[in-house]
């Protein structure tokens, strides 16, 4: 059970550094890409695996309070496409958040299927993989999904463990728990893949307000 302070108004001072208040989400900061991802989704005939190609942008934000509470945090843009195809497969656009005074980790994403999702978990400073949670009724970490997805593809739950490897790539999988109308079980709707890092990321904005009042003395 969180326990929360009387004073629900007074703002902390953050670190204009965002990159160095990470804790476990700062080896993911970057621009990444990974080739070797596997989906198993639901089809009428049954479950069909498909490999796809994702590039995974993951920026860092100014710090973010809500009165005494502070975030540091990533926004991240991820585009999947099928081999050799243009089409896009998937998009998804959200946010990363670690509260370093709790060790709370939020991932925020909204699909343009007309879905959302806030899953939670913890992790230490140090943790090289975590798992976070999202339930569907839930008020604080929850799921909302368009009345058609609600209806055909109703999403029970979502868990995504990532991994941070020695080699300084990244790993996660997922598991989308859905209850289909005429399917006797629920269907897990998994996902995975390694990225691998293809361009550093750049601070946060007043990091580098501050690094240029640095150069000009």
């Amino acid at each position: 059970m969180e326990h929360f302070p009387k004073d629900i108004y007074t703002e902390p001072d953050p670190d204009t550094n965002t990159l160095a208040n990470l804790g476990p989400l700062a080896p993911m900061a970057g621009i990444w890409q990974g080739s070797r991802g596997t989906d198993v989704n639901p089809k009428a005939d049954g479950p069909e695996t498909d490999a796809y190609i994702e590039h995974y942008e993951l920026q860092p934000i100014d710090a973010q309070t809500n009165g005494p509470q502070l975030f540091y945090g990533l926004r991240y843009h991820t585009r999947i496409v099928q081999p050799d195809e243009v089409e896009t497969f998937h998009d998804q656009v959200g946010y990363w958040l670690w509260e370093p005074a709790t060790g709370n980790i939020i991932l925020t994403l909204t699909i343009p299927r007309g879905q959302t999702v806030m899953a939670a978990g913890k992790a230490a400073p140090d943790s090289k993989t975590f798992t976070l949670k999202a339930e569907r009724g839930s008020t604080v970490n929850g799921i909302l999904s368009n009345p058609f997805l609600e209806h055909a593809f109703r999403t029970e739950s979502y868990t995504i463990t990532v991994t941070l490897n020695d080699d300084g790539t990244w790993s996660y999988e997922q598991n989308t728990v859905l209850v289909i109308p005429g399917q006797k079980h629920p269907f897990h709707h998994t996902d995975r893949n390694t990225l691998h890092k293809i361009g550093e990321a750049t601070p946060n904005p007043t990091a580098r307000a501050a690094a240029e009042r640095a150069k000009q003395g």
